[in-house]
């Protein structure tokens, strides 16, 4: 609140155009974080996106999604389950990513009833981890779990939370590929001291952007596959920052071939244009469904605006776009020489690791790069470097990393805007606070 409150604290924008965010004065900022949440994949005012959504409206806005449905969200449904890996065929669409991880738990557990094995409720998740601000999406939230705990405990019951795959700052202080991956092998050994027969659900973002964004390493996410059908336990992949292009690829999950039992998306899915999010499951638990009858028979969940009629318009626009203009393939290109500048900036004192994928990327600075010691809260790095950047008319956020993110039709040029001005706020930070 107090960074709020500060002089230019709180920006109010008035118009946007692809890279860029115009506020109320008429000053222009490149738009490094994509909305500032990962968001706008297909970036800013996309006229074609609102035209369909206005199209949409007119003809007919909303039904509800209780026993009724519009050819839009229909052919989003059969568009969103071409896209999704392996037999991922079964979308049931919410209103953003916190409702769609909140409907993953559901079906997770849901799943497990009508099979029998009614004492499966626990979720797995790992520290640092950010799944959502709903009750049961925060409850497995490792991201300022302990700040939540103090202000909404008790937290849902059965949140089970392990180590996370930050290689940079290894939790079990061991160095890959000595460690043998323990990381994951964590979670098996959390699984077998909880019982198996307890477990609902493993959920994992193949990059965690809240915690600090790390990558896996190739064999991280096939082991999640291996102890999950080892347990017979359902895998959760939460692609709500990572997919639609976000990483360089459709879906962040195919790097490593892994298809989940359920994929959460939102974001990237309309590009902010409308708010939407889903759960895709696979044919193989959607078809437990069917196996119930009566008041029990399918899945026991409905959300008002699930399936909108006008999200579902600017969702299919926003698709449309992306496969058009190839969005995806320059998010990888683009990528790619963002990391190849950034990768640059190791030659200065206080950076410590360059990482991400795609047009997902992050900059660790640290006070110490051979001790890694973080700088204190007394410096301020996190604000100041933020501050910096806006200053430079760039927007990004800093936390523990610095995190950037622009969207996906982003060229040459931004990317270079954004290492430059990156590489003299660095050295601004350094000449202010001493460090050398």
């Amino acid at each position: 609140m107090a960074e709020l409150k500060a002089p230019a604290g709180m920006i109010v924008f008035e118009s946007g155009d692809g890279c860029y965010l115009t506020d109320i004065h008429g000053r222009t900022y490149l738009d490094g974080l994509s909305g500032g949440a990962f968001v706008t994949n297909a970036g800013h005012g996309r006229a074609e996106i609102a035209e369909a959504m206005a199209a949409q409206a007119s003809k007919l806005a909303y039904v509800t999604p209780y026993n009724f449905a519009v050819p839009a969200t229909i052919s989003l449904a059969e568009k969103v389950a071409s896209l999704a890996p392996g037999d991922l065929n079964r979308v049931f669409f919410t209103s953003g990513g916190s409702e769609a991880v909140e409907t993953a738990l559901k079906i997770a557990r849901q799943f497990h009833y009508v099979n029998g094995d009614r004492k499966r409720h626990k979720i797995i998740s790992r520290h640092g981890s950010y799944h959502g601000s709903t009750y049961q999406a925060m409850s497995i939230s490792g991201a300022s779990h302990e700040f939540n705990t103090r202000l909404f405990g008790p937290l849902a019951p059965g949140s089970i939370q392990v180590p996370s795959h930050n290689c940079y700052r290894c939790e079990l202080e061991t160095t890959y590929p000595g460690c043998r991956t323990m990381c994951a092998r964590t979670i098996e050994k959390a699984i077998l001291h909880e019982g198996p027969d307890s477990i609902a659900a493993i959920i994992a973002e193949p990059i965690p952007a809240s915690a600090t964004l790390h990558v896996p390493v190739d064999e991280y996410l096939p082991m999640l596959r291996e102890i999950a059908d080892r347990h017979g336990i359902l895998l959760i992949i939460d692609e709500v920052i990572n997919g639609f292009g976000r990483t360089g690829r459709m879906f962040a999950s195919e790097y490593s071939g892994v298809v989940p039992d359920i994929m959460t998306v939102a974001k990237g899915l309309t590009s902010g244009y409308a708010p939407m999010g889903a759960a895709i499951a696979s044919d193989r638990v959607a078809s437990a469904f069917d196996k119930v009858q009566g008041r029990e028979a399918g899945f026991a969940n409905v959300l008002s605006f699930g399936g909108h009629a006008t999200a579902a318009a600017a969702a299919l626009k926003n698709i449309e776009i992306m496969e058009r203009e190839g969005l995806v393939q320059n998010s990888a290109e683009m990528g790619a020489y963002l990391f190849e500048g950034l990768n640059d900036l190791r030659k200065l004192p206080i950076v410590g690791d360059v990482r991400g994928r795609g047009l997902l990327a992050a900059v660790e600075l640290v006070r110490d790069k051979q001790t890694r010691e973080p700088f204190a809260p007394s410096d301020m790095m996190a604000s100041r470097i933020t501050s910096r950047m806006r200053d430079e008319g760039i927007l990004m956020r800093t936390f523990q990393v610095a995190e950037f993110g622009p969207p996906l039709n982003a060229g040459r040029a931004e990317i270079e805007r954004i290492v430059e001005s990156l590489e003299r706020t660095i050295v601004w930070f350094m000449k202010e606070t001493g460090v050398a």
